[in-house]
Order: structure tokens, then sequence, then C-alpha cells
């Protein structure tokens, strides 16, 4: 940020506003996955998590992060314990009332494995087939690695990850 002179009197300058991802729904990324071929990530959190609420405050506040999600994935926030109802690829998943403390969606549940740790970052391919499940909190240094690893089909190709890591050529902060 910086300042500008304007005729005798000053006006701070606004810094251009920071890349925001672009989150849909999980019905409305399956859609759009079917049809552009993009992969889906999809960030699974609760509203009691705190390592929830930092990865939102920092990694995916990141503007390369968010740029790099919008070019290249459909990204899905997904409350682990909503109650809705959700019909993906055919399948209609509940809320389960019962299951652990607080509930959990039954969609969740299956993206998790049963497994049910926050947050954790799904990704999948285009036909909802999950390609991997990477739980925890990423700083945005770690996050930017994962998602070029994943878009650009690395892993396909039979490059370890550890590999793929050292030879990084993007930013890693």
């Amino acid at each position: 940020m910086g300042i500008l002179f304007l005729n005798g009197g000053f006006v701070q300058e606004s810094s251009a506003p920071s890349a925001e991802i672009q989150w849909v729904s999980i019905e409305e990324a399956a859609a759009l996955a079917q049809q552009d071929g993009k992969k889906i990530l999809v960030d699974v959190y609760t509203d009691w998590c705190g390592w929830c609420k930092r990865m939102d405050k920092t990694t995916y506040q990141d503007a390369k992060i968010a740029e790099y999600i919008n070019q290249n994935y459909h990204a899905v926030k997904f409350n682990a314990e909503q109650k809705g109802d959700i019909t993906v690829g055919g399948v209609t998943y509940k809320y389960l009332p019962n299951a652990g403390r607080r509930g959990v969606h039954e969609l969740a549940a299956k993206m998790l494995n049963g497994r049910m740790s926050y947050p954790a970052t799904i990704f999948f391919e285009p036909n909802l087939s999950i390609i991997t499940n990477v739980p925890g909190y990423q700083q945005a240094g770690d996050m930017i690695v994962i998602l070029s690893f994943l878009a650009e089909d690395a892993f396909k190709k039979d490059i370890p990850f550890d590999t793929y890591q050292k030879t990084f050529k993007g930013r890693k902060s």
C-alpha cells in the first residue's frame, strides 16, 4: 500500500483485492467436473474445529493458493456435521445423528473412510473417485506442492511425492 498525491492532497492507494477461492457445493462441483474435467478439492471441516478455522484464515486466504485452486480445481467446503441430505453420483447421503458425539454427515464419513479428523482435504477425480485424503492443517507452502502434484497428475506417472516435493519449482514458503 502506498500514498498517491493528487491536487495538493493525498489519497491512500488501495491494494488490489486478494484472490478468493470460488467455493461451490459438492453437487455443483460434481456437475462442473463432468463438464470440464477439473478435479475436485473438498475441505472437510466442522464449526468447532480450531485448526479448520486457522486453515481458512491462512492457507485458503493466500492469494497464490486461491488462484491455483480456482484455475485447477472445483473447490467445496463441506461441514462434516451438516444436517441436510445430499445427492451425489446418484446416491443420497444423510446426517447420522447418533454417530460420534455430535453426529456426522454420512458423506463426510464416506470421504474420510470413517476416520473423522478435521480439517481434511479430499481430492477427487472428475468421475468422483477419490485420489487421496490429506489430513490435518496444511500451511500454504506445503499445500501448493500438494495441489500441483495432483493437478499435474504426477501421481499417475509413478513419481513419488517426496521426489516431486524435492524438485518442486513453484513458490514454497
